[in-house]
């Protein structure tokens, strides 16, 4: 589209003649604004009116006379306007000065014989999209080609408020509409010749029915009109017929009429009417086609309907409407299929009783919040879903009616507080909710019958104690908090109890069951989490998957057989004493924490996983029993099983794929069983053994027991330091040593490459022995060990590691809290991480380790700084350094510690902010 500037808009000279036509670059709109791309924006036109503006350009680059200068934007129409696909103003996002609010304007393509246009005019925070491509909004100025001065000035004439207004975002452009009569013309002008806007949105805009007013005229084809806050009178709604094909029309927030006056809404074409959150004194509704009418929150005294196609409608929350005007809207609208009256607390069974007899189809009911209803002699014989929510004139009386409903599948009754009893027939129904507050429930009996019904609530009936179901398609129930409920309730659910597909079953917080016997083939996922007053649980559900026993911590007997379950955790049942499972797929059990556990049958065939840590009454025979039944076994946990003995050791030789064995904290003073039964063994915790000595351990160091064993553990153990020793010189294998604690710890100095025996010094060679090449040293005795931690021993003073030895993989030494320790002397090629730590008796500190890159000196405070430059002179990999409390490291920038180690990048100090 091509649009003209009147030749009386170009400024002239001060002797009248015309400014010599002169040749600029062409200017585009956006450089009238700005002088950039800041804001920009373009008119989408027909693809040949873009063919010609290019061609145009390049005939003005080309052609030096003068023209005369022509906008592109709004002004007169081009022959392609009526056939073309357009949009309201054709932008995709626009930006105008001075304005932080963008407008979006969608486009709506359409058929070049079909216009449909929309227009949104709300409120939008979005961000910017990208402009359009078109170049329709250009501005062309032909002349000489070095002209410097080219003065342009502009009459806000109509045409130009039109190229400008293209440019506002959506709540700017009504602001402008409001401002004057001028520019609230050019915008109406616009919808003149914009006729095919189908959808518009003044929802937030202040004082939009002045500009819809004028403009509702020319607006034919508004399909959707949305409307928000503000004054509209009686005139607008008048003026609504003047648009035929309006078919949705919403008003919210709004004031209706003069206050005095009655509202009429009359429209012929009209399907769907909301009118919500808004304030009028009467309201008349005249309109033969709608279906859809709703006036929530609307505070009107009295509504007048004369809608003979009405099928749905909703009063919610309209306080001010009396019964009688609730009840002769309601009658006057025969096909009326769906009600809601929420919240409207005049309501009573007499409106009830008239809405039944004349709206025979009414399948929706939401009457909550209603005090007067009782429901009594109300029959709705075509309900599908009724609510009833906080209905306090509902009681137990209020079922036989309901139950006439025989087409019910949804019921809502929460905090219905007078019921006592709900017994109900429904074929059909599939949901119902009986959610009580704790403080009103007396809800004592439910007895339902269904073919229908999948899910049941009934949460916190704490006065309910008796349970009677009928359901066959029943699948979900919850039943928490029902703290009255008696044992009985386990036989509704149990195979021939009336629930025969029942899948999951929740029983939080029944404090009244102390004995669960349950028998289901179907059930699937159980809960009795918080039943504390339960003490026995017999459960024979082979189909069972998850099952919760959070705080049933006085469960005394259990037994699980069968069961599908594949993991099971009873370390929360303190009082657990007697223990059956049968559970074929289980893989993980824990019993930590069943400190009177005795008893444990456990038939598991596919567990690879027990911990019965803490469990100090756990008998020889019922682990010995278990080793049988459960083959599997890679991890087992027994640390503080006191009562386990050599019996129970012994029979561990079933357990082939034995991979981790803990006995922390035991009483064992014999590991025989240990070595003779799993030489697959790979991890090994002997943790605060206190009555293990050094010829407990001579298997693994003499012998070669357990060649497989990777990591041990002997942290705060009794074992002396020459075990110790031959540990680490002659059981190659492991990786990772944990000395954690160990007082008869008094020096580490690995020196031997060979076992020695107890009596020879293992720093010190066999004098007739030949010497060994290095290469011989490496083939033969290379040790894997990677980390070894000497946390907290007291009486260690000497870490010992020289050249000579094979730790060629030891990466981590942890000696921290060894407050003892005087001298730390290392030669190890990989080690990258060393922590020293709280050492406070460190004065000798030697290290070669070129791949250390983490030295950890907190508060040793001994340490000289000179001896800590020459330590880490030979660590050229270093990167973090902690020095933090090192009084005698007193050099403030530490320039001399990066000088002596330039990979130094992070140094930790109490002198450095």
């Amino acid at each position: 589209m091509r649009w003209t500037m009147p030749p009386h808009s170009w400024d002239h000279d001060a002797a009248g003649s015309s400014r010599a036509a002169t040749h600029v670059p062409p200017l585009r709109c956006r450089d009238i604004w700005h002088g950039d791309n800041d804001a920009g924006g373009a008119i989408e036109g027909a693809e040949e009116g873009d063919e010609e503006d290019e061609e145009g350009d390049e005939d003005g680059d080309r052609d030096l006379q003068s023209k005369r200068p022509k906008v592109r934007g709004f002004g007169e129409e081009s022959p392609q306007h009526s056939g073309v696909n357009a949009s309201f103003f054709g932008l995709e996002s626009t930006h105008f000065p001075g304005s932080d609010e963008h407008g979006h304007f969608k486009l709506s393509h359409c058929p070049e014989n079909e216009l449909d246009f929309g227009l949104s005019l709300f409120p939008n925070d979005g961000v910017n999209e990208n402009p359009g491509d078109g170049n329709v909004g250009d501005v062309e100025i032909s002349g000489g080609e070095n002209s410097e001065d080219v003065e342009i000035r502009m009459d806000l004439s109509d045409d130009l408020l039109h190229l400008i207004f293209s440019f506002l975002g959506q709540r700017d452009l009504c602001k402008a509409g409001a401002s004057c009569k001028q520019w609230r013309s050019a915008i109406v002008d616009i919808c003149h010749r914009y006729q095919n806007v189908t959808y518009l949105n003044l929802s937030g805009v202040p004082h939009a029915e002045l500009l819809v007013m004028e403009a509702i005229t020319c607006l034919r084809h508004l399909k959707t009109l949305i409307m928000g806050k503000g004054q509209l009178g009686e005139a607008f709604f008048q003026l609504l017929s003047e648009c035929p094909l309006l078919t949705t029309l919403t008003v919210s927030d709004a004031s209706l009429g003069s206050g005095i006056q009655e509202v009429t809404v009359n429209h012929d074409g009209l399907h769907e009417l909301q009118i919500l959150k808004c304030r009028a004194l009467r309201i008349s509704v005249r309109c033969s086609q709608l279906q859809i009418l709703s006036l929530r929150r609307t505070g009107m005294a009295h509504v007048s309907l004369n809608c003979p196609q009405l099928v749905e409608l909703d009063f919610q929350s309209c306080h001010k409407l009396s019964d009688n005007a609730i009840r002769q809207a309601a009658t006057a609208c025969p096909l009326l299929a769906s009600l809601d009256m929420s919240s409207c607390s005049c309501v009573t069974d007499e409106t009830l009783r008239e809405i039944a007899n004349s709206c025979p189809n009414l399948s929706v009911l939401d009457a909550s919040n209603c005090p007067n209803i009782s429901f009594e002699s109300v029959r709705l014989p075509m309900l599908v879903d009724l609510r009833l929510l906080s209905c306090e004139g509902i009681t137990s009386a209020s079922m036989a009616a309901i139950a006439y409903s025989r087409l019910l599948e949804a019921l809502q009754l929460d905090n219905c507080s007078l019921l006592t009893s709900v017994s109900l027939d429904l074929p059909h129904l599939k949901n119902i909710s009986l959610v009580h507050l704790r403080k009103c429930s007396v809800l004592h009996r439910v007895s339902i019958t269904s073919n229908a019904l999948q899910k049941l609530v009934l949460q916190k009936q704490e006065s309910l104690s008796s349970l009677s179901l009928l359901c066959n398609n029943l699948i979900d129930v919850d039943l928490s908090d029902c703290e009255s409920l008696t044992n009985a309730v386990c036989e509704v659910f149990s195979d021939g109890g009336g629930c025969p597909l029942l899948r999951s079953l929740i029983l939080d917080n029944c404090e009244s069951l102390s004995t669960v016997e349950l028998n289901s083939s179907s059930m699937v996922n159980l809960s009795l989490a918080g039943c504390r007053s339960m003490t026995l649980l017999k459960l024979s559900c082979p189909n069972l998957q998850n099952v919760n026993l959070d705080g049933c911590d006085h469960l005394e007997r259990a037994s699980f057989c069968p069961v599908g379950l594949e993991s099971l955790n009873l370390g929360i049942c303190p009082k657990l004493s007697d223990l059956h499972i049968e559970a074929p797929k289980m893989s993980l059990l824990e019993l930590k924490g069943c400190g009177v556990l005795s008893q444990a049958s456990i038939n598991c065939p596919r567990l690879t996983s027990l911990d019965a840590s803490f469990c100090r009454k756990l008998m020889d025979d019922s682990l010995s029993q278990t080793a049988e039944a459960c083959p599997l076994i890679e991890n087992l946990i027994l640390s503080s099983c006191l009562s386990i003995d050599l019996n129970g050791l012994s029979s561990l030789h079933c357990l082939h794929k034995l991979a981790l064995l803990d006995l922390s904290y035991t009483f064992l003073t014999n590991l025989k069983p240990v070595f003779d039964s799993c030489p697959q063994l790979k991890i090994l915790k002997l943790s605060a053994c206190k009555y293990l000595s050094d010829s407990s351990l001579d298997a693994l160091y003499r012998e070669g027991a357990l060649p497989m064993l990777v990591e041990l553990d002997l942290s705060y153990s009794s074992i002396g330091q020459t075990a110790i020793e031959e540990l680490l010189s002659c059981c190659t294998n492991l990786v990772n040593v944990n000395l954690n604690g160990c007082t008869n710890l008094h020096q580490l100095v690995c020196g031997s490459d060979d076992c020695s025996s107890g009596d020879m010094p293992v720093d010190v060679c066999p004098p007739d022995s030949a010497p060994v090449r290095s290469e011989e040293i490496s083939e033969r005795s290379d040790r894997l060990l990677e980390v070894l931690n000497c946390t907290g021993c007291p009486n260690i003073k000497k870490v010992i590691i020289p050249s000579m030895t094979t730790y060629l993989r030891l990466s981590k030494i942890n000696l921290n809290l060894s407050t003892n320790l005087k001298e730390v002397d290392l030669t190890c090629s990989n080690l990258y991480t060393l922590n020293l730590s709280n050492c406070s008796s460190l004065e000798v500190l030697k290290l070669d380790c070129p791949r250390l890159t983490n030295l950890q000196l907190l508060a040793c405070t001994m340490l000289q700084d000179e001896e800590l430059e020459s330590a880490i002179s030979r660590c050229s990999a270093l990167e973090i350094l902690n020095v933090h409390s090192c009084p005698k490291i007193n050099v403030l920038d530490f320039s001399r510690l990066r000088v002596v180690c330039p990979s130094l990048k992070r140094i930790q100090s109490s002198l450095i902010t």
